[in-house]
């Protein structure tokens, strides 16, 4: 079944069970620094639901003053299925899927709603420069040991 294409914005993180959350990190300081946002989302189902939760944590740690509020939501995937042979009919399945949406904003947001943490206490925050953030973290491209040099002849 064709998915139906859902038009992303600028100001959304989709989260995935492969991605790293430093990657996310660094797009997050992008769209606070460079683009001036005053908010973005993150967005991830399935497996990335932890992942997106820990990404949220560490932003909310390098930029001070940021709210947020967490929704979680169950969603009906419904799976479609054509027959190798032919003569037989389709066969769909639906799955629930949780779902998970944390929007974190330098604007206030509605405290009133389920969901809404406010700012974590500024001695916890480190912020972070862009240069520090876009800088390699080690574990380079080191010589390493064990690569087998070889003893060549004899």
């Amino acid at each position: 079944k064709p998915r139906e294409t859902v038009v992303k914005d600028e100001e959304e993180i989709r989260v995935t069970a492969a991605g790293s959350v430093s990657a996310y990190i660094s797009r997050a300081a992008k769209l606070f620094n460079e683009m001036d946002k005053t908010f973005l989302t993150i967005t991830a189902t399935g497996n990335a639901l932890t992942k997106a939760v820990t990404t949220a944590e560490v932003i909310k740690r390098r930029f001070k003053g940021l709210h947020q509020i967490t929704k979680l939501v169950n969603q009906d995937i419904e799976d479609e299925y054509e027959p190798l042979e032919e003569g037989l009919d389709n066969v769909t399945e639906t799955r629930s899927m949780a779902c998970i949406e944390i929007k974190l904003s330098k604007d206030e947001l509605d405290k009133s709603g389920k969901g809404y943490q406010e700012p974590i206490d500024e001695a916890l925050v480190t912020e972070v420069d862009p240069e520090e953030l876009a800088a390699p973290r080690g574990r380079g491209k080191g010589r390493g040991k064990g690569k087998g040099k070889g003893k060549g002849k004899g």
